[in-house]
């Protein structure tokens, strides 16, 4: 086992990078448009027009009876208010992903630098106890006391 210590190379490489998020993809121009377009369609505002066009053809589908209806409500209610709604919500946790996304980087970045530091504090604590070692095991001097005594007789 070796003692040396060497930082976790993720720490450096981390810094430079930082966490990935929904808005850094390359998208393109074609990405770009659809994301307009996304953004635009996915809001509240956009299904209440919706809705209220919808609403527009309501009172054909109901003089022209329950298939009508019915088909009204399948087709074109729930189609286009829908969209809009479900466009919302699919942002709504975009953004709590990438919330999601940062928290984690947080908080693998707090624990490969908590790594890092009980790397540096078992270091030490191997030095200090190889030191400590040194001074225990090496040998006792001999007393000034035990030098002049004279072995006894039998």
């Amino acid at each position: 086992m070796t003692t040396d210590h060497a930082p976790n190379p993720r720490i450096e490489e981390r810094a430079k990078a930082g966490p990935h998020l929904t808005a850094q993809e390359h998208i393109g121009l074609n990405g770009r448009l659809a994301i307009l377009i996304t953004n635009t369609v996915g809001t509240m505002w956009c299904a209440y027009v919706f809705a209220i066009l919808a609403l527009i053809s309501l009172p054909e589908a109901i003089r022209a009876g329950t298939g009508a209806l019915v088909a009204w409500i399948a087709q074109t209610f729930l189609q286009l208010v829908l969209l809009s709604v479900i466009m919302v919500g699919q942002k709504v946790s975009a953004a709590a992903s990438d919330k999601q996304a940062l928290q984690t980087y947080k908080d693998a970045e707090a624990l490969l630098e908590i790594q890092d530091d009980v790397h540096r504090l078992i270091k030490v604590n191997n030095e200090l106890t190889a030191q400590i070692h040194a001074v225990t095991c090496a040998a006792p001097a001999e007393s000034p006391s035990a030098a002049t005594r004279t072995p006894r007789k039998r």
